[in-house]
């Protein structure tokens, strides 16, 4: 068994394809496949369920997944000790619904970049169930997903609240209802509303805001900032927890404004979030740490 062995199965986890990890490897996808086969050879299991859409970690594969984590966490810190500079460096991949983009995520991959120059930050868009899925499967390490105060947690994951914030309108600084100090479930109806598609937690508390009602037109979109970015454009008004919207930088330059929901208690938090193992790659935990200093900085997080 050899080490990229190792590395050649967590690329095709990671990615989901024998095709794209062999792009990212540099390797032939016979010669990529061949590899990843003679592991599963001298393991006497199957590793990856291959499908048309792609490769997939099977059960077999899942129960060994963090016992290779383990293994390349452990070669990775006896390179470093060697002091070993030209090594192929790691990646950490986070899954985001795109929730406080700007005041959190990306102060935090500065951060985590200037203390971990050979480490790779990938950021993926995706909605929360695919972000599960991908923790689950070892696809992501870290999972940044909304979640409505009260709404049950998922226990195969380990979950840190980052912020907690309350639903807001956001909306074009000409639109009548940024004239108002409040908005109303009614309000909404007059205006065209950007909506998130069915699969985020916005579009479930707005559908339970409005109680199944809807406006005379409406869009709908995927994640905030395409949201934030309409709004800016004048197309209508969308509902967003208020971390997503204060500090964006169309907030900023007064090209979007947000107003409270009127007679809403509801809070959103901002979940961060990873499957539960023994261990956790280095990389993955110092950027796991980097998520909640940042968040407290802002003034959220429960420790």
């Amino acid at each position: 068994m050899r080490t990229e062995q190792l590395e050649y199965i967590a690329a095709v986890t990671r990615l989901g394809s024998l095709r794209r990890a062999a792009e990212e490897l540099r390797l032939s996808q016979p010669a990529l496949s061949e590899t990843v086969r003679n592991l599963e050879r001298e393991l006497g299991v199957d590793l990856l369920e291959r499908k048309r859409t792609g490769a997939t970690m099977s059960a077999a594969g899942r129960e060994l997944l963090p016992k290779i984590v383990d293994v390349l966490d452990a070669v990775d810190r006896l390179r470093a000790a060697a002091g070993e500079r030209h090594r192929i460096s790691r990646m950490v991949r986070v899954g985001t619904v795109n929730a406080a983009t700007v005041p959190l995520l990306l102060p935090v991959v500065r951060e985590f970049r200037a203390s971990h120059p050979l480490t790779q930050v990938e950021v993926v868009g995706a909605q929360q169930t695919d972000i599960h899925r991908a923790l689950a499967e070892g696809g992501f390490d870290l999972g940044l997903v909304n979640h409505l105060d009260g709404d049950d947690m998922p226990a195969d994951f380990e979950s840190t609240e980052l912020l907690s914030g309350l639903p807001v309108v956001c909306v074009h600084p000409d639109s009548p209802l940024a004239a108002r100090p409040t908005v109303t479930a009614d309000d909404l109806l007059t205006e065209p509303l950007i909506g998130m598609r069915s699969g985020y937690v916005m579009h479930r508390y707005v559908h339970r805001l409005l109680h199944g009602r809807g406006p005379a037109f409406a869009y709908s979109t995927d994640g905030a900032e395409m949201g934030k970015l309409m709004v800016a454009e004048g197309l209508g008004v969308t509902v967003l927890p208020d971390f997503s919207v204060i500090g964006d930088p169309l907030e900023r330059l007064g090209a979007i404004t947000y107003r409270p929901i009127a007679d809403d208690t509801a809070r959103v938090l901002l979940m961060l979030r990873r499957r539960r193992a023994e261990s956790v790659p280095q990389a993955a935990g110092d950027l796991y740490e980097a998520f909640v200093r940042r968040a407290r900085e802002l003034g959220g997080t429960q420790p």
